[in-house]
Parts: C-alpha cells; structure tokens; sequence
C-alpha cells in the first residue's frame, strides 16, 4: 500500500501539471493572498463574482471556493448561481464558512448554501465547524474560541449531515467523510497570527480537489503542504509579517519531495 506522503507527493505533482482554474467567490481582505497562493502551488486563480458572469465563468473552472467572509446579498445571489452550475458539471465545491455562529446572517448564509448546493468540501475552525454540526461553538468575528464536545464527533456530524468532507482546522486538522478521519499535524503557530491563512487554506485545498476524487485524501495532502510552508517559513523570520512573505515563498518552493518526507499525518479509527 502506497504511503501517504508518496500520495501527497503524487498529488502535487500532478496538481501542477494539470494548472487546474480554481474560481473563487470570496472576501476582499484577503482576496489578493488567495490569488498568489493559488498560483505558487501551481494552479491558476480566478475571482469573479458579478452574478451576470459567473455561471459561465464556473462553466470554465476546475472547482469553485466559496468564503462568506465579507457577505452581502449580491454575493450570496452570485454564490449561489456559480454553486448550482458547478453541481450541474459535477465540479467540487469548497465552503469556507467564515464566521459562521457570530451574527445570525453568517450562519443563516452557511446553512442555506450547504442547503441548496451539493457542497464538496467544508473547512472552518472549530467555533463554525461546532456551529454548522449544531454541537454550539463559540465565535467572536471570525475567530474561534473553542467548540462544546468532541471536536472529532462534530465533523462527523456534519460530513455525515451533508455529504461533503468536513475540515476542522487546528493544530491538529481533523478531515473526515463521515467514515475515514486524518489528522494533519504539519503546520506552525505563526499561521494563525497572521490574517489570511484560513482562506489561503481553502484555496489550496481547491487546487488539491482537482486531482483526486477521494477529498478526504486530497484535502490531507493540501493542508500538510500548506503546513509544511509555514514550518519551513517559520525557521527563517523574525515576526509575523515577514512570515506572512515567507510563507508565500515556501509554497512557491514546495516539490513533491516535501510532502514525500514530511508529510504528518494520522488516521483516527472510526
């Protein structure tokens, strides 16, 4: 049986021979760093969201980001436009609820997109994960401040309520369907002060869903990438903003080889 970090490795690499076109629907603070990161793994970046277009535009694509993190009801209509054409041509579609549990439009938002789209992938902290599962979370803005319960049972309600893989990032990121769970341990503290990782990740894990039609497994393999980068970034700053630069340089820089040997991950038995 092949070892996960030569699948991880095996993904990237056919990742960026492919250059899959990832159309993102998603905020404007953090827009540009989902661009970039977008192309340093080695795929291609597009961000449209008037509604007149992005059917179309979707027609184009290889899998289609939706982040709520700057909502407003034009957005949402564009969402949810872009989402039915991508399940009309069985493209992958990745939620990024953010802060879903803070204000009842974010939640409302969430629920109603998980509900009339046929959603691939849903990645949040553990405050929105907590949320969308119904096990309570807390959210303050769009940070987490900890979930009621069993973190790894909640992803498992929801990936078992709709049918998408379910991520709960962390410092250990939980990934399930419902039947089959990774733990990714790759990743650095300075991810989480700097704003932007979080929509970075749903990026990544965009290109990744282009390649490999077990998400479970492809999901794994981008975050453990994207962690790797700020392992790699964080040995050689002295403070988050110049991490914020390195990081986005290890991304450009990781090679199959990268995930081969570093790759962290753990199986939970179900």
């Amino acid at each position: 049986m092949m070892k996960r970090g030569e699948q991880f490795a095996n993904l990237l690499a056919e990742l960026r021979e492919k250059c899959p076109l990832v159309h993102h629907i998603t905020n404007y603070v953090t827009v540009n760093d989902c661009a970039n990161v977008t192309l340093f793994i080695g795929a291609a970046p597009v961000m449209a969201e008037a509604p007149e277009e992005v059917a179309e535009m979707v027609s184009l694509a290889n899998s289609l980001v939706l982040n709520i993190g700057t909502l407003r009801q034009e957005q949402v209509n564009a969402m949810l436009i872009a989402g039915r054409r991508a399940n009309e041509l069985d493209i992958p579609i990745i939620l990024d609820p953010v802060g879903a549990g803070a204000t009842s439009l974010r939640t409302e938002t969430a629920n109603r997109l998980m509900g009339e789209l046929k959603i691939s992938i849903i990645k949040g902290n553990a405050g929105e994960i907590g949320t969308l599962a119904g096990s309570g979370g807390v959210v303050r803005g769009v940070d987490s401040h900890g979930i009621s319960g069993d973190p790894v049972e909640a992803t498992h309600r929801l990936a078992n309520a709709t049918g998408a893989t379910v991520i709960m990032s962390g410092p250990s990121d939980i990934i399930t369907n419902g039947t089959h769970t990774l733990l990714v341990e790759n990743g650095n503290d300075l991810m989480g002060k700097i704003s932007g990782t979080g929509c970075m990740a749903a990026s990544i894990l965009g290109a990744f869903a282009t390649v490999s039609d077990d998400l479970t497994l492809s999901s794994a393999a981008a975050l453990s990438a994207f962690g790797i980068a700020g392992e790699r970034a964080a040995k050689r700053v002295c403070g988050p903003a110049s991490f914020k630069v390195a990081l986005l340089d290890e991304v450009a820089a990781l090679s199959p080889e990268d995930l081969r040997t570093g790759a962290r991950v753990r199986e939970v038995q179900d």
